[in-house]
């Protein structure tokens, strides 16, 4: 029966890390958007214009934003997992 709980517990702490790297990636990404274009927001052109500096085009940069956040997602999955595989030895 330990073992379904700890099963259980795994899926949580992944779950937890994957909704906390898409945070971080979401953030990250609109962030990035805002500042990195020639007009400064998040308005359409402020939008437009930061995906084009970040990507070249703006489907450039959506395929950049994209990747990142996730490769973030994984990240955050990964360490859940770890992290709650590590809190169960102990």
């Amino acid at each position: 029966m330990s073992e379904i709980i700890i099963a259980k517990n795994e899926v949580a702490g992944a779950s937890v890390g994957g909704v906390v790297g898409s945070g971080v990636g979401i953030t990250g990404s609109v962030a990035a958007i805002s500042a990195a274009g020639e007009v400064a927001g998040l308005s359409a052109a402020g939008i437009s214009s930061g995906l084009a500096a970040i990507g070249g085009s703006m489907i450039g940069g959506v395929v950049v934003l994209t990747g990142g956040t996730v490769i973030l997602v994984g990240a955050g999955i990964y360490g859940g997992y770890k992290l709650v595989r590590w809190w169960n030895t102990l």
